[in-house]
């Protein structure tokens, strides 16, 4: 038995099929992702989602997916499955599936009678290839095989409409054809691993409809194009294998090719290489450049997510070569002390106060794993530098450093924290003035630049800001604590401090350079486990705040209002988790491993294999958002490697 699978009984189930989705992304920017019995319920599903530079620099929903249909003793068995109106659900090809599980890729096994089919799927590594492989394990009788492609041909945020315009035509390529509707787009190769026949029956499938895109509020019908089927020929032991790429295929090489990319993954076997798996998607590599995807199936990557998600995905297990080909990337971006938070290299959005800071921890936790501090201060130290004076003398955004050595950052209108919802023009959460874990990073940032200027001899640095220390320390306890109430205040401005019950304070007690005594921290956590902590994560409110939604739900800015006013983020995790054990020591292992415990359900209730973006703040903290999460991964892993140690010392 693996150890994500799925019975018939689950699978036959839509409700609760339709909930579980597989994702699975190469280092070439394309994705795969689906819901488990392959009907896809996103405008963002489809068997081949691929990088396009050269329209608008986003990923398009090239091939939607695939049916295939058995012919058996006369009779026509379609094993694919598509939504229509009224709760329509045809063909039904999910009564067919026996099992699913994952191990190294995703088999799904059909029977229809005396046939017994096991179906395969995985994403090339490095190339914009999707390829699926069917075998015949059992039958008494040669089968007729008809595939059938729903080719969509969009941006991945859009949804595709019968046209005019759309190039029907097709040409005939080795084992197959090649198709492109419209201009612009390249040629998506439609090939197999034998011979096959392709019979041309152009036409569009109408209002094919997305559930959890009706639930977000958004158009949810599309009409997708089918030009026509393949027909082939297979008996018991055969296999054939299906291709989808921008690039032509040699059909022989395909056996070997999906054997060897098989060899590849990390088996999903338990909840830590399940992890490690889910690491290792996140990585793009593109122009000698390496990135990290926030989040999929919809996010791009993110400056802010990136260095809070990079020690995580890299470090646990000793990958230092990655971790800095993404921290060289990110550098070259580095632009008046601050990080591009989101966008383009040609359109690039500075709106974050924290990414720079975030920076410094990244690193780190990175001199920490390798024992390398007068070699990072050498290369690296011209950018903190660049961002403690940015910081020190003011940049964008108002982000400047006041006399009593805080930073202060925000401008109307504009929301620089990662809580950076915005409803109608206005933030949810401005937090304009001093936010407590800006100024917590502040102080690390300061102190950690003096220990590697130290052990660099880098005495003008060192002149320059070896009284900072002190003085951050000192006003952020000021500014900040309340003996009375016994936590930290989640933003001042002024006069005004805002007392809600948030999680950013956590993030001061876990820094290796805290301002805080072991009493105030331990204040913290006892605060923040009381009113935030759940199984999966930290929720952003305490739910006795007025303001608190406990579900995440409705349009977008019913969504957007609840995204920080109560939903619980995995990736806050692994602060408190480094808190309590700062504190507690071993004695806390026990606490810290139940919370290890309560995620690895997660692998098998929404992305499989993989941990979410937030989930509602009210039980049964239902998993939302996105699908697989850098930093919510990461956190996790973090988490585990940090007990491991503590259980060999």
């Amino acid at each position: 038995m693996s150890y994500l699978e799925f019975d018939k009984k689950e699978l036959i189930n839509l409700e609760y099929s339709l909930n579980r989705e597989i994702i699975r992304s190469n280092r070439a920017g394309s994705y795969a992702s689906m819901t488990l019995t392959g009907c896809n319920t996103r405008k963002y599903h489809g068997l081949l989602v691929s990088p396009m530079e050269h329209l608008d620099g986003d990923k398009h929903v090239l091939l939607s997916s695939l049916d295939l249909t058995i012919v058996y003793n006369h009779d026509e068995f379609n094993l694919g499955i598509h939504k229509y109106q009224g709760d329509l659900y045809l063909p039904r090809g999910h009564k067919y599936i026996q099992d699913f599980q994952i191990d190294f890729v995703p088999q799904i096994y059909y029977r229809v009678g005396g046939v017994r089919i096991l179906r395969e799927s995985l994403l090339v590594q490095n190339e914009q290839q999707f390829l699926l492989k069917y075998t015949i394990l059992e039958s008494d009788s040669t089968l007729k095989l008809k595939f059938t492609p729903f080719l969509a041909f969009r941006n991945m945020h859009q949804l595709s409409k019968a046209n005019m315009h759309a190039n029907t035509k097709v040409k005939h390529i080795d084992n197959g054809i090649k198709s492109k509707l419209y201009d612009g787009y390249p040629y998506l190769h439609m090939q197999f691993s034998k011979e096959v026949e392709f019979v041309q029956v152009p036409d569009w499938y109408y209002n094919i409809e997305y559930i959890e895109e009706q639930k977000r509020g958004y158009d949810f019908k599309e009409d997708l194009f089918v030009p026509g089927y393949f027909e082939a020929e297979a008996k018991e032991g055969d296999s054939i294998i299906f291709s989808a790429s921008t690039d032509l295929a040699n059909p022989a090489s395909l056996a070997r090719k999906f054997s060897v990319e098989s060899k590849k993954r990390i088996p999903r076997d338990s909840f830590k290489n399940c992890l490690l798996n889910s690491a290792e998607q996140f990585f793009v590599k593109k122009n000698r450049k390496t990135e990290v995807i926030a989040g999929y199936p919809w996010f791009g990557s993110w400056g802010r997510d990136t260095f809070i998600a990079l020690p995580g995905l890299t470090l646990p297990n000793k990958d230092f070569k990655t971790f800095l080909s993404v921290i060289d990337t990110m550098v070259s971006k580095l632009k008046d002390g601050l990080f591009p938070n989101m966008g383009s290299d040609d359109d690039p959005a500075f709106n974050t106060v924290d990414a720079s800071l975030w920076f410094f921890w990244a690193m780190q936790q990175y001199t920490i794993e390798a024992r390398s501090y007068k070699a990072v201060w050498d290369k690296y130290g011209k950018f903190f530098k660049k961002i403690l004076n940015a910081y020190q003398k003011g940049t964008h955004h108002n982000i400047h450093m006041l006399e009593n050595g805080l930073i202060y950052a925000g401008v109307k209108g504009k929301a620089l924290t990662w809580m950076d919802a915005v409803v109608g023009g206005v933030p949810v959460t401005p937090r304009i003035g001093c936010p407590v874990e800006i100024n917590a990073l502040w102080y690390n940032a300061v102190c950690f630049s003096l220990y590697l200027a130290k052990k660099a001899n880098d005495e003008t640095f060192i002149k320059k800001w070896k009284d900072y220390p002190e003085l951050i320390e000192k006003s952020f306890v000021e500014t900040f604590w309340d003996k009375s109430k016994a936590y930290l205040a989640d933003y001042v401005d002024g006069d005004f401090k805002d007392w809600s019950i948030r999680p950013n304070q956590v993030i001061a007690a876990a820094l290796k350079y805290s301002p805080l005594d072991s009493e105030q921290k331990n204040s913290i956590i006892e605060n923040v486990k009381r009113y935030l902590l759940t199984p999966r994560g930290l929720r952003t409110l305490a739910p006795k705040n007025p303001l608190y939604k406990g579900i995440y739900q409705g349009n977008q800015d019913e969504r957007d209002r609840a995204y920080h006013q109560g939903t619980v983020w995995p990736w806050l995790i692994e602060h408190y988790c480094e808190a309590y054990i700062q504190i507690h020591k071993h004695s806390g292992l026990t606490h810290i491993k139940k919370i290890i415990d309560d995620f690895e359900p997660c692998m098998s209730e929404h992305g499989i294999g993989t941990i979410s973006e937030i989930y509602d703040g009210d039980p049964p903290h239902t998993p939302r958002g996105a699908i697989s999460q850098a930093w919510s991964v990461a956190a996790v892993m973090r988490i585990i490697d940090k007990v491991e140690k503590l259980e060999l010392e």
